[in-house]
């Protein structure tokens, strides 16, 4: 059962197309991950969805619920957390959860009960009374998750969520969303952490507002055509730039090494006298696994 289908979606800001007839589902039950860089329309869909935008064509349903006749029943359903923190800093993380269990109808009792809880799973308790501006980055987005499941929504919207984020608190936000998934929540995260997308059930690739590919982070792997080779070399942007400039090997820099693709019919053997030119030498390279971000960059250049 999908808890929520888009189909054809688009949207444009004047001669810009952010959203390119788009379509998606989201499994009850399920963890799906939507991938892409700065630009590539993950916000605007978010923000569609949660009717903060208009659209010009297609068609939305959430939770059984039409979204241009029936939001009114989606809200109180859904949770959305934005990607920038927008909660309010002055006041402590006691009074944010209360502000909005106020804003949901939520009596003094129901609270008392949902506070308990949502201090448990998020560890905040210790930080109660504590200024939500005061709070860390790690802190400040559980204190956001939290207050965006004040109300129970079956589903949740979270806009890289862990942008910014220290790797730990990055790695504790996952086992909430985990703990969650496993409790019967449906959740539709936009993130641009490989990593990341290897701990959701599927994932959406997107760029330019277009989907690239879709599939469970080991679907997406295996779509991947060719060689991948390390090579421990850390060059410059003139020198990569020579180096794409090599018919037939695609290269990309990944943190102090550099990745070379290879068509599947060629071994890296081929460009060892090329690559030693450039002080690549053949002991420098080894044959790896592609990851998500090597199907990614294939995708994108597609």
């Amino acid at each position: 059962m999908n808890v929520i289908e888009v189909h054809n979606l688009s949207k444009k800001y004047g001669d810009l197309t952010a959203v390119d007839n788009f379509t998606f589902h989201a499994g009850k039950g399920e963890l799906l991950a939507l991938v892409g860089p700065d630009g590539a329309g993950k916000t605007t869909i978010f923000r569609i969805l949660c009717n903060l935008l208009d659209y010009e064509s297609g068609d939305i349903t959430i939770g059984g619920y039409r979204h241009d006749a029936d939001f009114d029943k989606i809200k109180d359903i859904l949770g959305y957390m934005p990607q920038q923190f927008s909660l309010y800093p002055d006041l402590s993380v006691e009074e944010n959860l209360s502000f909005y269990a106020g804003l949901f109808g939520l009596g003094r009792a129901q609270f008392n009960r949902k506070k308990e809880a949502l201090y448990k799973f998020s560890g905040l308790e210790p930080f109660a009374g504590r200024r939500a501006s005061a709070l860390s980055g790690g802190m400040k987005q559980k204190l956001a998750l939290s207050c965006n499941l004040i109300h129970d929504p079956e589903i949740l919207l979270l806009d890289e969520p862990t942008t910014g984020v220290d790797p730990l608190s990055r790695r504790q936000f996952w086992d909430i969303l985990k703990n969650l998934k496993e409790s019967g929540s449906s959740i539709v995260v936009s993130t641009p952490y490989m990593d990341e997308v290897a701990l959701a059930d599927r994932a959406i690739f997107i760029y330019q507002g277009r989907k690239l590919t879709e599939g469970t982070p080991a679907q997406l792997i295996d779509r991947f055509e060719g060689n991948v080779y390390r090579a421990d070399y850390f060059p410059s942007a003139e020198r990569m730039r020579q180096l794409n400039g090599i018919d037939g090997l695609g290269s990309r820099r990944f943190g102090s090494t550099i990745h070379l693709y290879t068509t599947a019919d060629r071994d890296i053997k081929t460009y060892h006298d090329q690559l030693s030119s450039f002080e690549i030498a053949p002991d420098m390279i080894e044959r790896i696994d592609p990851d998500l971000e090597d199907v990614f960059i294939q995708q994108m250049g597609q």
